[in-house]
């Protein structure tokens, strides 16, 4: 009986776990997009910054909303590996260097574990629903206002 009593308090406990890890306590912040016309496109991101946060990222979440997603943001300039472990919705991705400069806009697959690699060396990602960078008109050269 004792050994059940532990088991099923096993399972409970990573079963609660499970399903807190999809709910974000992230803050959140309205970043700004300029395109090359000049158009101010607003997104409300989460904000990952921290070792943990970015782990986690958008895991298990099943719906991510057009016009909303998460900025990861690193301690220097590096090459990023992405991948959509856990991820069941289908991301894009913009790789953005120290600048505001988006250097790379790629789509990642749900559930893949295959690394979205930057081309560069980059400080920031924001994710997003995918194809909403292309229904924006938001291209790679385009810039992210670093006032946040």
């Amino acid at each position: 009986m004792r050994k059940f009593f532990f088991l099923f308090s096993f399972l409970f406990l990573i079963l609660v776990s499970s399903s807190c890890s999809s709910k974000s306590n992230l803050p959140v912040k309205k970043l700004i997009l300029t395109n090359a016309d000049g158009k101010e496109i607003t997104v409300k991101a989460e904000i990952a910054s921290t070792f943990a946060e970015r782990q986690n990222g958008f895991m298990f979440r099943q719906t991510i909303p057009d016009g909303t997603g998460m900025l990861f943001i690193f301690e220097e300039e590096q090459i990023l590996d992405f991948w959509m472990k856990n991820t069941p919705h289908p991301l894009s991705i913009a790789y953005i260097d120290k600048n505001g400069r988006i250097r790379d806009i790629l789509d990642m697959t749900p559930f893949s574990l295959a690394n979205v690699t930057s081309s560069t060396k980059v400080l920031y990602a924001l994710e997003v629903p995918q194809g909403w960078y292309e229904k924006v008109g938001v291209r790679v050269g385009d810039k992210l206002r670093l006032d946040f």
